[in-house]
Order: structure tokens, then sequence, then C-alpha cells
């Protein structure tokens, strides 16, 4: 059973506005975490959509598509992209890039700011592939699951946690070094083809445990279920000038669990 847990934070004289005038584009600034323990998983950049709520890229239970084992086998998004902005034209699509450029390994951030229109693209969609792993990832299998504006245009949602209970495993790959990505002696594009179907697994990242990462260290997956392990942060950029008219708002922080 999954739930979405709420709580409301009270902002006075913030620089950073909740409300937006509908119809008019914001700046919203994405920060994403790595918050798995020191050698555990590395998270490939952040792949995410704000959209109408449309585009459905994956579904538990079901065999993966190409959309998503783009991401889910390499971390590039290079079907997901597309089948995304053909289903949903108006989308705002985009990266989220670490510097250095490559996996967010545990400890670090990264933040990129994008421009949404919140009359149009009230919600988000995101995905990125897990490292190392053959085909594991995070994302919402369902569209609607991250309503970031409410109908008058308010940033209603301050930040999205992933916890190991979070992670999917595509299906489409057989786990092992052999095709991983981000394993020293491993070549991303070997495979072999596994047949599955999407489903939540993390113990199964276990298969790594003593093994080299391209980063250097030796891996060991060390979380469970309940330990947050990413979060995705949101924040309205305050446009030139307009500090002084901001006054009191609220966000919520929406955090997602399996139980």
């Amino acid at each position: 059973m999954r739930k979405i847990t709420t709580s409301f934070i009270a902002l006075a004289g913030s620089a950073l506005p909740a409300t937006a005038a509908l119809g008019q584009p914001v700046e919203v600034q994405v920060t994403v975490e790595n918050l798995a323990p020191t050698n555990s998983v590395a998270f490939a950049p952040l792949r995410l959509g704000f959209n109408n709520g449309t585009y459905d890229s994956f579904d538990n239970g079901s065999a993966a598509g190409q959309a998503i084992i783009s991401i889910a086998e390499g971390g590039s998004g290079a079907d997901w992209f597309p089948e995304f902005g053909a289903a949903d034209p108006t989308a705002t699509l985009g990266t989220v890039v670490p510097n250095p450029a490559g996996p967010l390994l545990p400890g670090g951030t990264a933040s990129a700011v994008f421009t949404v229109d919140p009359s149009v693209n009230q919600y988000f969609t995101f995905g990125a592939m897990v490292v190392p792993s053959n085909d594991y990832f995070i994302g919402n299998d369902s569209p609607t699951a991250y309503q970031l504006f409410d109908n008058n245009g308010n940033l209603q949602i301050s930040s999205i946690s992933q916890f190991g209970s979070d992670v999917w495993d595509a299906g489409s790959e057989v786990d092992g070094a052999f095709g991983a990505a981000f394993l020293q002696g491993s070549v991303n594009d070997d495979r072999i083809d596994e047949n599955g179907v999407v489903e939540f697994d993390f113990q199964d990242l276990d298969v790594f445990n003593g093994l080299t990462t391209a980063a250097g260290y030796t891996f060991d997956r060390q979380f469970g279920s309940s330990d947050e392990i990413y979060r995705i942060s949101f924040e309205i950029v305050p446009a030139p000038g307009s500090l002084a008219l901001l006054g009191l708002g609220g966000l919520a922080v929406a955090r997602r669990r399996r139980a």
C-alpha cells in the first residue's frame, strides 16, 4: 500500500513565492539529492517533465516499453523524451545534470531551473536510472501522482522523497555484472533479455555488493525499504523586483512511502 503524507510549512517574509498568476509562466528550480549511504547507489541524471497528466510511460506489473527502458537500462531517456513530447506537446521536458556531469553519487546534489506554465502543466513526471544495475530506476507509474500546481497556480508540493521500496526493476534485462551500468569492467550495451515485467525491487541490488563501481568505490547497498535515498525539491525563483511583494504563503511537503 502506498500513501502520500502531507505537511504544511508557513513562509513569512520568504524569498520563495508559492503562488503564480494563473496563465503566467514561472521559473521553477528543481534540486535533487542523493541520500543513499556512502558507497551505495548512484543515480543517472534526472529526466523530467512538467505536464498535463496524460503521458504514462510504464505500469506496475506490465512489460516495460522502449521509452522507460531507455531510462532504466542506460539512463539516457533517448526514447522517453520523444514519446513524452509526442503524447503531450505542451509539456516542459528537461534534465537535472550534476556538475561535473555524470551519475549523482551518494551525498551529491544538483539543480536546474525550468520555465513552466502552471495553467497548462500542473503535473510532474520523472525518471532516473539507479546504478550500478542492469535496469533499475526510480519514477512515477501514474502520470497524475504528483500535482505540483493547483488549479489557481499555487505550488503545492515542495519535495518528493524516494525510499528503498520505491526502486523499480524494469524486468527487461537479467541482473548481474554482465552488462551492468556503472561497474568497472562492465559494458552497459551488453545485455541478456529477461522478458519480465516492471515491479518494485531493491533487494536484488545485492548482486553487485563487493564489486567496484566506475567511481572507484566498492558497492554496498546498505539501505532498507523505509530508508529515504533520493529527494526532489521545488522552488519558485522570484522574478527581479518581486521580492518586496512577497507575503505569507504555504507549501506542502509530499513524501511517498510504501508500507
